[in-house]
Formats: C-alpha cells, sequence, structure tokens
C-alpha cells in the first residue's frame, strides 16, 4: 500500500491519513482502484487523488457506527450496516493491523464524543427541574439578603468612623484629645474595614452563583427554544394535512358522479382493456392485480458520493393478473389447526398469556420532547414505553408461522416454492398492526434460544452481535428447510412518527431441492406519535431472489401504505413470481394482518409489451391466528408471543429470558424494571470503556488488540452475494447439550 502521510484532527491530534487499494463491491464491477484516504474527525474519507484532497471527498463513512473487520492477512472492510462499504486492502498485514487498530480507536472516540453530547442534553434538561430553580432563587435571595446586611453595616460603621474624624479636626492640636480620638478612629476604621471585605465577599458569592446557573439557564432557553420551534413547526404541519384532509374529504364527498362516471373511473383504476370478450379482463367476474415489474434491463449511472460511485436504474413493466373468484382452498400438505394449541410429545404445559400490564401515568411529552431527530437504539427509553420482549425474541417471532415452509419444502416447482416463501416473510409482520409498544435493546452479547422441535419442529438462536450499530445474526434450523439473517436497521423519530428502515438481510435455504432464497425487510413506520392513537403501517417493496438451483426465478411483493381515499384493502400486499425468462407463474395476494393468497398462473394474454395473465383456483397459504380476547390487558401479545419469555432450564447465562429488568416488566414492576435498566446500561458502558483503554494502551505500546468478536457467530463471506455478514458457528446446542457455559461474558 504505498507510503503514507498523516492528517491532523479538529482536536490538534494527529491521526494516521491513509492512501491504498479500494475493493468496491456491486453485481457487475469487481476490482481493486487506487484511493488516497483520510481519517479525521470521527470520519473516513476517501478521494480519487491526493488534489482532491482540498475540495471534496468521493465518499465518506461516520466511525461512531460502523462496522470494521479482517478479511484476510491484508484486506479489512468498513460499512455502515447497509448503504456504505469500503474494502480496503494493506501492503502487509503489519500495515492492516495497525489501520484496524487505529480505526477502532477513532470509533471509540466518537462513540464517546457522541454519548457526552447526550449528556449535556440530558443535564440542560435536567436544569429545568422545578425543585432546582427554587433551591437556587432561595439561595439568591439569601445572598442579596447578606448583601444588604453588608451595606447596611458599611453605612453604620461609616457615620460612626465620620463622627471622630470630625471632631478630630476641630481639636485645634490638643494632644491628649488627639491621641485618643485617633485610637477610637483606629478601631472604628477597623470596624469598617471588616464591613467592607464582607461586603466584597458576598458580592463575590452572589456573582459566582449567577454565572454558574445563568450559563446552564441560557442553555436551557436556547434548548426550549429550539424544541418549541420544532413542535410550532409538527403542529403547524398537522393542521395543514388537516386542513388538506377535510378539503379533500369534503370535494369527494359533494362532488356529483353518475353511474357511467363510477363505472368508467373503476375501469380505468385497473387498466386499459384488451378486448370486450366475456373471459377477458374487463368482465366483471374478475379480480385483477395490476403491477410494475423491473426488468433485466439496468442503467448505470455515476454518483458522486455514494461508496461504489454506481447506482443502477432498472426498466420496469407493466403486467396484469387476473385471479379468478373461486372458492378458496388450502393447500393439502399444509396444516390446518393452530400448531401452538395442538399437543405434542412433550408433556409440558406452555403458558397462554402473561400478567396484565399496570396503569403508569406518564408525562409522554417531558420525555419525547429531547429525542426528536435521534436514533430510535439510542432514545433512553423508559420500560413504560416498551414490552416486555427485547429485539431477539421479536425477531423469532416471525417464526411463528414456519409450517408455511414445510409446505413449501415439499414443493418440486421451485415457482411454486417461492410463492410460499413469500407467504412466510408476510406473515412475519402479522401482529405488528395492533402492537406500537418497543421491545427491549439487547445488550452486546445477549443471546436468545428458542427450542420448538418437539411441537413446532424448529429451533432458533439469536445473538446482539455489535452495539454500534447495533446489530442481531440470527439462525434457525427447520423439517428440510433453514433460515438466517442479519438484522440492523436505522431509525429516525420526527416527532409525529417514526420510522424504521431495516438494512440487513434474510436467506431461506431448502436442503432437499438446494433452492435459496434472499430478501430483505420493508420500512416500518409508527404513526399518531404525538396525537392520537398508536398504529403502524408496512409499506416498501419487497424482492426475493432466488439463489442455487433457483437462479433466475424472483418475486416482487409490494407493501401498499395506507391511504385515506386509496381503492384497495389496506395492509394490503400483492405480488408476482417470476421464472427467469420473466414470466409470471405464480400471483399472490392479500393483508400482512389477516391472511394471503397464492394462484398459479394458467393462460398468458395481452401482448409482450402489455402482459396479462390468467390464473387458476386461489390456495390460501396463511392465515393469522386469533389473539386472546383479553389480549389488550397484556400488550396484545400472541399466545406464540407470550411463550417467547416463558422461563426455561439449561439456557446460557446471557440468554434474554434471565434479563432482570425486562423480567420485572413483565410482573409488573416497572420501578424496579428502570432502574434495573439503567444499572445494566451503566454496566454495559463500563466494560466498552474498560476494553477502549485497554485497546489504547495496546496501540501505545504498538501491541495488536482483538476487540470484541461474537461468541455464537462469526463474520464470513456469503458466496452468493459476495457480502460479508454473520454466519452461525454451529457450535450452541452443543455447548447447551453439555451445560459448558465457560465463554459467556458476564452481562447481567
Amino acid at each position: 500500500m504505498g507510503d503514507s502521510g498523516t492528517a491532523k484532527s479538529a482536536s490538534g491530534q494527529n491521526e494516521p491519513a491513509m492512501k491504498g487499494w479500494l475493493f468496491k463491491w456491486t453485481n457487475y464491477l469487481k476490482g481493486y482502484q487506487r484511493r488516497w484516504f483520510v481519517l479525521q474527525n470521527g470520519h473516513l474519507s476517501y478521494y480519487r487523488n491526493q488534489a482532491e484532497m482540498a475540495h471534496t471527498c468521493r465518499g465518506s463513512i461516520s466511525l461512531h457506527g460502523a462496522l470494521i473487520y479482517t478479511v484476510d492477512a491484508t484486506t479489512f472492510v468498513i460499512s455502515n450496516g447497509g448503504t456504505q462499504t469500503f474494502h480496503i486492502r494493506a501492503a502487509s498485514e503489519v500495515e492492516r493491523q495497525s489501520w484496524v487498530t487505529a480505526l477502532e480507536l477513532a470509533k471509540a472516540k466518537a462513540i464517546r464524543s457522541m454519548e457526552s453530547e447526550d449528556d449535556e442534553e440530558q443535564e440542560v434538561d435536567g436544569s429545568g427541574n422545578p425543585e432546582e430553580w427554587s433551591s437556587v432563587i432561595r439561595k439568591l435571595e439569601a445572598q442579596l439578603n447578606d448583601l444588604e446586611t453588608c451595606s447596611e453595616l458599611i453605612q453604620k460603621h461609616w457615620k460612626s468612623l465620620c463622627k471622630p474624624l470630625n471632631e478630630l479636626e476641630s481639636s485645634n492640636g490638643d494632644l491628649e484629645i488627639c491621641q485618643g480620638k485617633t485610637k477610637e478612629v483606629g478601631e472604628r476604621a477597623t470596624l469598617f474595614r471588616i464591613s467592607t471585605n464582607a461586603m466584597i465577599n458576598a458580592c463575590m458569592e452572589y456573582l459566582k452563583t449567577c454565572q454558574t446557573h445563568g450559563n446552564k439557564w441560557i442553555r436551557l432557553l436556547e434548548h426550549e427554544r429550539e424544541q418549541r420551534m420544532r413542535l410550532q413547526e409538527m403542529v403547524e404541519t398537522l393542521a395543514q394535512q388537516h386542513s388538506n384532509l377535510e378539503q379533500a374529504a369534503n370535494a369527494h364527498s359533494h362532488k356529483p358522479m353518475n353511474a357511467n362516471e363510477a363505472e368508467e373511473e373503476d375501469e380505468h383504476e385497473f387498466y386499459d382493456a384488451i378486448n370486450d370478450n366475456p373471459g377477458s379482463p374487463g368482465s366483471t367476474g374478475d379480480n385483477c392485480i395490476t403491477f410494475n415489474i423491473p426488468t433485466g434491463n439496468t442503467h448505470r449511472r455515476h454518483s458522486s458520493g455514494s461508496s461504489s460511485e454506481v447506482d443502477e436504474a432498472q426498466e420496469t413493466k407493466h403486467v396484469v393478473v387476473v385471479t379468478e373468484k373461486a372458492r378458496k382452498i388450502t393447500h393439502p400438505e399444509q396444516p390446518t389447526n393452530n400448531m401452538l394449541s395442538k399437543s405434542s410429545d412433550s408433556s409440558r404445559k406452555r403458558r397462554t398469556r402473561i400478567p396484565d400490564k399496570p396503569n403508569y401515568p406518564l408525562n409522554l411529552w417531558g420525555i419525547m420532547k429531547n429525542c426528536i431527530g435521534k436514533d430510535l437504539s439510542k432514545i433512553p427509553m423508559p420500560v413504560n414505553f416498551s414490552e416486555p420482549l427485547s429485539m431477539l425474541q421479536r425477531l423469532t417471532e416471525d417464526y411463528e408461522y414456519a409450517d408455511i415452509l414445510d409446505v413449501a419444502a415439499k414443493c418440486t416447482d421451485p415457482c411454486e416454492q417461492l410463492a410460499y416463501v413469500a407467504a412466510f416473510t408476510i406473515s412475519a409482520y402479522s401482529t405488528t398492526a395492533i402492537r406500537a409498544a418497543k421491545p427491549f435493546n439487547p445488550l452486546l452479547g445477549e443471546t436468545y434460544e428458542c427450542d420448538r422441535t418437539e411441537d413446532l419442529g424448529w429451533k432458533v438462536i439469536n445473538e446482539q452481535v455489535s452495539h454500534h450499530p447495533p446489530m442481531v445474526a440470527q439462525f434457525c434450523e427447520g423439517r428440510g428447510w433453514t433460515c438466517w439473517q442479519e438484522f440492523t436497521m436505522t431509525s429516525k423519530f420526527r416527532g409525529k412518527y417514526l420510522q424504521i428502515i431495516p438494512l440487513g438481510s434474510a436467506f431461506c435455504e431448502f436442503k432437499e431441492s438446494n433452492n435459496k432464497y434472499s430478501w430483505r425487510k420493508v420500512t416500518t413506520t409508527v404513526h399518531n406519535i404525538i396525537v392520537g392513537k398508536l398504529w403502524v403501517d408496512q409499506h416498501g417493496d419487497m424482492e426475493i431472489i432466488g439463489r442455487g438451483n433457483a437462479e433466475g426465478i424472483k418475486c416482487h411483493l409490494k407493501f401498499i401504505p395506507y391511504s385515506y381515499f386509496g381503492r384497495d384493502s389496506q395492509r394490503r400486499v400483492k405480488g408476482v413470481v417470476m421464472d427467469a425468462q420473466d414470466n409470471v407463474k405464480w400471483a399472490i395476494d392479500g393483508t400482512w394482518d389477516e391472511q394471503v393468497e397464492v394462484s398459479p398462473v394458467i393462460s398468458d394474454m395481452g401482448t409482450p409489451s402489455n402482459p396479462v395473465y390468467k390464473t387458476g383456483s386461489p390456495v390460501l397459504a396463511w392465515k393469522r391466528n386469533p389473539i386472546g380476547p383479553e389480549a389488550e390487558n397484556y400488550y396484545n401479545l400472541s399466545v406464540f408471543a407470550c411463550q417467547l419469555n416463558e422461563m426455561e432450564e439449561g439456557v446460557a447465562p446471557t440468554d434474554s429470558r434471565l434479563r432482570p429488568d425486562q423480567r420485572l416488566m413483565e410482573m409488573g414492576k416497572w420501578d424496579e424494571a428502570n432502574e434495573e435498566k439503567l444499572r445494566l446500561e451503566e454496566k454495559q458502558r463500563a466494560v466498552r470503556r474498560q476494553k477502549e483503554a485497554e485497546a489504547e494502551k495496546a496501540a501505545s505500546e504498538g501491541r495488536s488488540f482483538e476487540g470484541y468478536k461474537p461468541l455464537w457467530f462469526e463474520q464470513k463471506e456469503d458466496p452468493a452475494t459476495g457480502t460479508i455478514m454473520h454466519v452461525y458457528k454451529g457450535n450452541y446446542w452443543d455447548c447447551k447439550q453439555k451445560q459448558d457455559w465457560s465463554s459467556c461474558p458476564d452481562i447481567f
């Protein structure tokens, strides 16, 4: 990697600057390009050449949430978990290690800086306590009274001093009188000096108190002003949206429309009619799904500032799928009963609910006003906003309807198999429609296992593998299939809504056919954060890509966002499964909170540029299990969700079931749970500070320092996608059988 220089950071400390080979990975470009790198102010930026460094950078990664890991002896990777990834190759192993150490230290400094800013904001917020105001005001009043007392004493002693001075002046040189008055003048001058010094000290104390709390109050006023402006903007936006909604509703309700116009509007909603035959898509007995499907033709364009410098823009074509309104049948291989309520070979009796949640009053705005614009994982929320499940358990809830994958494993047609995989991905959102509570953020090294092999036929292991950014690795084994995923997300709290954008990828592989599929989850938005009842919406496009023996086939799903005037049913999902030649083979239709039907394509009408597909009878691929009649009293958890936090013997000491704050919350002891939550978070910070100190000491001594590594997962490159992700090592269940937890950290 050539020679290296130095770049001075904003703090004045010299940090290494780096230039070398950058490996940029895309679907159509592999290779190394020579680039200049600069590590400065918690960011790693790169340039095409040294001359560019004075103008603008080509790309930059913020280190406080970056993942840094080694690929081989000379190559390492820096990624922000989603949009940007730098693959960098050094000239030697020693040089690579020095850079990894420098980047880890810079990341630690960036995290500390971010936390100090958060602490300062919390300090500013704490200075607004009315009790503290009263205390400071009482102190200032007492000091002001002392000043008034000193002033009165000074005036008194000054008058006392003036009297002997006047008498001394009028003594006409009488020696005896002068000696007596001189002694009296000295005594009264001493009293005057003492009163003056007391006045000076009281003034200094008063000034010190004013300066100490004055700066704090100035910051408080500025902070409150900013929050007031944000709140004002949000209220104005809400008022404007409400006004527009009323106008649109009035216009829609008062607009006259005859039968012919209504029929014409309904026709234009779906597609242009091909012909007027009774069996054509325009007939009233057909149910049509329209879709814009990306084609294989891509355009490349350069985008300055991105990590890959290349974006892909895909052409789309419009297709119409006509599904028959026939009797809906269930797949003959699919279980028709709720497997959670069926008895299994095991004699264990599982619970069906948890204790009711208590009714705790909470100042919502007082907590939320300082969280606007922050990432969800960095908001210090009390347990009052949570449900008694961790994110590890919430991700395990995706497998409540894993019996769909059991059906898919028996399908011989990969397109039909993919249709059931799509139904499985949709079922993962089934409970989010009525659950807006936030799961617990897992601690670094926290795990969760769920072994339901005896009754449901699968078992899963989860681990929190990174804290900055928060990342969960998961691996699940079922009947003839395996699933794994690396889940991370970016989120922002915008006041009136909270948006969560998943970044990681999920995979499913069927052992018998060697068919493999990958997908990414869609965006989740929580509405009515400030006013009204909380509700959740899932929206966006999901593409499930076939790999292995299923290479070339794909499924396009569209989660339609909520719309007040939308003609589609709310929470609707529609999609198609296409073969390698982009021909639609299966249609998918349903809602992500109720059920999904899949329909095979039996004929192809229309033209190649405007295809129209007709399907056979729909098959019910998934239907949501009903929740208990009193579920609203215990966080709207399903029966399966209630069983996730059920105590289990023999689990790892890092398991979420053993987390004390979460257990106390489930028991209804929220005050104790909040205290435990603060203790665990502070314990985690202390461990991280200790690791950072050890890393800095090793760097100063020129030694290599190995950072945190997950216990049950390791980072490897996926040969199918080329991405580096956490892969299950395969050793957890063996350690559980031996009850060997000696390598588990103490996190609780």
